[in-house]
């Protein structure tokens, strides 16, 4: 994936470093996954939504990766994720979304049961390019039963570009799971993404509240 790029306007004041520092009256943390299959963006998602410099466990792929990760139509990818990535979000003075990234390749799935572990929700990155990798992300998060939203990514090449309904039908979706195109390396896209999954967690928190 491409580097991640901001928004002109930074929020909020900054550190030297250029870190945004936790205030003292924050108090409840929120808890996003975000997942999906092998080079779809879910580092530079967190990357360019983070308002600190995100922990990222970013290593480079050598040989002893050939025939263990599957590159397929990212064959420019030279980095992998190895155990997950960290960003924060300071919603307000008392409430902090931290965001987890989840590695992608097959051999670190066992890490996922832990992530989703106090979960408010989750966000499936699809990339069109490799539609299969994507069953395995939504297949656990509806076992955990945990809501998600899927939002696909978007690239400059990306000339086979299928519809919605389209990657809809594709995925099996259910019409209720939000369905949204985004592109993980500009901000205003990434958090537009987050918006969207908190909607759709307000909306199933109507419901329940409803029938009960």
């Amino acid at each position: 994936m491409g580097s991640a790029t901001s928004d002109p306007a930074a929020s909020g004041s900054t550190t030297t470093s250029g870190r945004k520092p936790l205030t003292d009256a924050a108090e409840t943390g929120l808890k996003i996954v975000v997942v999906g299959g092998f080079g779809v963006g879910k580092t530079t998602l967190v990357r360019s939504v983070s308002e600190i410099r995100p922990l990222n466990t970013e290593e480079v792929m050598t040989q002893a990766g050939v025939g263990v990760d599957e590159t397929g139509g990212v064959t420019s990818k030279t980095t992998t994720t190895v155990a997950f990535d960290f960003g924060r979000i300071s919603l307000n003075e008392r409430m902090v979304l931290y965001l987890f990234g989840a590695p992608g390749q097959e051999r670190f799935w066992f890490l996922w049961d832990r992530l989703f572990s106090g979960t408010l929700g989750a966000v499936v990155l699809v990339d069109t390019r490799r539609m299969d990798d994507s069953w395995y992300a939504i297949d656990r998060l509806e076992h955990h039963r945990t809501p998600f939203v899927v939002a696909v990514n978007r690239f400059d090449d990306d000339t086979a570009r299928h519809s919605l309904d389209e990657i809809r039908l594709a995925l099996a979706l259910p019409d209720h799971v939000p369905l949204i195109d985004c592109d993980a390396r500009v901000r205003t896209s990434g958090k537009h993404v987050l918006v969207s999954l908190v909607d759709h967690l307000y909306q199933l928190a109507l419901a329940q509240e409803s029938a009960s």
